[in-house]
């Protein structure tokens, strides 16, 4: 039994917008709901953007999680690439030139920038479409989330500040490389628009700015001082690219 005094929690909310809230404790939430006009708008905002996420993404939201992303392989041996599946895979990416205010330094290695697009593209497709549980660490809790991120990843991890482009910190998770452990963090606009930021160690010291497409998802892949680096979102380039341009700036100015 559930007393129907005891205050809605947003777990909860969340639940009832799932359905999978207990039966018996519904129609307590429900007259919250009637009695807290703020909470009902929240509620109708995230069932707004929970269908805008399912409408966009529901094709690949049952598929298996790729073996990449299984969090046992950051304990293993690097991975060893197959030449012929590495050059039969980049014939389904479009893969552009550095972009013009970011064409410098060595380019990156088709394997380099096969393994990091690839990885950060299913990581992108994987969890932008989750709704409860898109991230491990909110947003909420930036500073300990780039520290925690900072000590298991060996670098500097800093989540850029995205509000000039209408993007909101979400929040980030740990996850496996193509050579070690990976951050990845999540940012989303008021609208639902999801952008994510996947960052590992690179073989290559520095490479200019290159552009993959997969499906109806775009990603921006560099490397900077060792570290390489996947801007994801959508099939918009430009504002792709208007995203990608401020997390290297900040970057940069961070010093990586």
């Amino acid at each position: 039994m559930t007393d129907p005094r005891i205050p809605v929690t947003e777990d909860e909310l969340h639940a009832y917008i799932d359905n999978e809230l207990p039966a018996e404790r519904r129609g307590d939430v429900e007259a919250w709901l009637a009695a807290h006009p703020d909470d009902a708008e929240r509620v109708q905002s995230w069932r707004a953007m929970a269908e805008a996420l399912h409408a966009r993404y529901d094709a690949v939201a049952d598929e298996p999680v790729p073996r990449r992303l299984e969090i046992e392989r950051l304990v293993r041996q690097p991975r060893k690439w197959f030449y012929g599946a590495i050059a039969a895979t980049l014939v389904a990416f479009s893969a552009g030139g550095g972009v013009g205010w970011l064409a410098r330094g060595a380019s990156a290695s088709p394997s380099a920038f096969q393994n990091f697009t690839v990885d950060a593209l299913d990581a992108h497709r994987l969890y932008v479409v989750e709704v409860r549980h898109p991230v491990e660490v909110p947003g909420s809790e930036r500073a300990h989330l780039q520290q925690w991120l900072t000590k298991r990843c060996g670098w500097d991890v800093r989540a850029p500040e995205l509000g000039e482009t209408g993007l909101k910190l979400v929040g980030g998770r740990l996850l496996p490389g193509p050579s070690g452990p990976a951050s990845f963090l999540m940012y989303e606009s008021a609208s639902g628009e999801r952008f994510t930021i996947y960052t590992a160690r690179a073989a290559t010291v520095t490479t200019q700015m290159r552009y993959a497409t997969q499906d109806n998802d775009g990603a921006l892949f560099w490397a900077e001082r060792g570290v390489g680096y996947v801007v994801s979102g959508g099939s918009d380039r430009a504002r792709l690219t208007q995203v990608a341009r401020l997390v290297y700036d900040q970057t940069e100015k961070n010093g990586g």
